[in-house]
Order: structure tokens, then sequence, then C-alpha cells
């Protein structure tokens, strides 16, 4: 016996097994990779002269030196990019500097904090300890005199040159949402201040030329050196107007020169993305 089949039965059968063939039609695939200032991801920017990276992805190991922080109570949450250090009332973390930074010349260091607001006393969020004064080598930090609506950031460096204070930059809307913070020097006379890759400031030292940082110590995530136990300065212990990073830090980055603005704009563009 003859079985015939209407024709448009057969073509349904060809179109089956040849679509069995091919893998389905993916329109993402045929996208273009995303590309900000040139760059595909943070990785890229300047990845020579990167001389420290805290991502906090469940350790609080630097990335370049593979060294690990010492815990003094921090956790994890979720962070800008996988996870972040959990800061908490006296907790903080500790890591111990090898030349590649204690030896900076000139820099640029990028973070994201994420925050309630500091009614408690200053919050620093990174401090370079220096072991004979009051203050750090390095201290970013935010200042007394906040309101629910308004930060207020300060910065200090010091050097065999002398101090330099940057601040007091009023900051709005940054309480608990996560916010990127930079600041750089180029190892001659100037430094830039950043929120969210937009510089809001720039100060000239006549004449300061590289940095020569003193007594370097640890350094700190998450409050000051005085704050520490014991106190990583011989010059104070803790102060009733200092407090402790109770929020998120992701992503801490240190460079050992200063980053162009624009790399500094694509750094944080392609980090709020997930990049």
């Amino acid at each position: 016996m003859n079985f015939r089949y209407p024709s448009y039965i057969l073509f349904a059968a060809i179109m089956l097994f040849a679509s069995s063939c091919y893998k389905k039609f993916d329109a993402n695939s045929y996208k273009p990779a995303l590309s900000i200032g040139g760059y595909t991801s943070a990785s890229e920017i300047a990845s020579g002269n990167l001389v420290a990276y805290w991502g906090f992805n469940g350790n609080l190991t630097d990335s370049v030196s593979k060294t690990n922080c010492e815990n003094k109570g921090t956790t994890f949450a979720t962070g800008i990019k996988g996870s972040a250090l959990k800061g908490a009332t006296k907790a903080y973390a500790l890591f111990t500097p090898g030349t590649a930074i204690t030896g900076l010349k000139a820099f640029t260091i990028t973070l994201w904090v994420n925050n309630p607001q500091n009614t408690a006393g200053i919050v620093e969020l990174l401090n370079l300890s220096n072991t004979k004064s009051f203050w750090g080598n390095i201290d970013i930090f935010f200042e007394n005199g906040s309101t629910d609506t308004k930060a207020v950031l300060k910065m200090h460096i010091a050097s065999a040159q002398g101090e330099t204070w940057l601040g007091n930059y009023d900051v709005q809307n940054i309480w608990d949402r996560w916010t990127n913070l930079a600041v750089s020097y180029n190892g001659v006379d100037s430094f830039k201040v950043y929120v969210n890759g937009l510089r809001i400031a720039t100060h000239v030292m006549a004449g300061a030329g590289p940095i020569q940082f003193l007594n370097p110590g640890k350094m700190v995530f998450g409050t000051s050196q005085f704050q520490t136990v014991p106190s990583l300065t011989s010059e104070a212990t803790s102060q009733d107007w200092a407090s402790y990073l109770t929020g998120s830090l992701d992503e801490v980055r240190i460079y050992n020169k200063a980053l162009e603005e624009a790399d500094v704009s694509a750094l944080v563009k392609l980090e709020g993305r997930g990049k």
C-alpha cells in the first residue's frame, strides 16, 4: 500500500529536522561588549599600577600581595560587586602593608562605602597609621557635623614635607546607599578628590614633591588608628568623638600613580555595573 503525505506535513518534518541541527538564536550573544572609556572591566584600568586591591568577596585578602587582613569582628554583606566588608561597633580589620604601599610617591585610592549617618562620632573608612602621630599618614573619614541628608567628608595626608587636610566637603544624600570616594596625588603638588567619579576638589601644595610617609604602621579598615585595641599610635588612645564603620566597605583599590580623571570616572561606572 502506498502512503502519500500532504506536502505541508513533509515540509514541517524537514524544518523540524533542520532546526534540531542549529542552536537557538540568542540576540544577546550578538551585542557588543560593554565599553566605558575604552575598558570593559575595572581590572583593565592601570592594571600595571595597581599595588593593592580588596574585593572583600568572602575574604579579607589583598589580591595583589595575596596577604590577608587580621579580622577584628567584621563580617560580610552584599557589596557593590559580590560581597563587602561589613563593620560594626568596635569592629575593624588590620592589614600589614609592604613597601608597595608604604613607599608610595604618588597614589590614587578609590573605594565604595554604604553607611548609615554617623551620629556617634567620626567614621574612618581607611587609615594608613603613623605610629608616632595622633593622625595617620592617610585618613579618609566622615567628620562630625553630618545631617540626615549630608555627610561631611574629610581626608588627611601626612608626609615628610608636611600635612595636607582635604575637606570639609559637604556630600549630599549618600547615607544607606553605595557611594564611591576617591583621592589622588600626582607626586608633584596636586591632590584631587572625587565622589562617584566626579572631581569635587583640587588642592595644590606648591613644592610638595613625592610623598614620604612617616613611621608607617598597619592599615585599618573601619575605624581610626587610635580606636584600635591596642592603639596603633603612641600619641593617642580611644576618643569619645570617634566611632566605627557600621555599614559596608567594598572594592578598595590603591594605585601608585594619580589616575586620569577619565579613568576614575570609567572605574566607577564599570564597578557600578558589576564589571
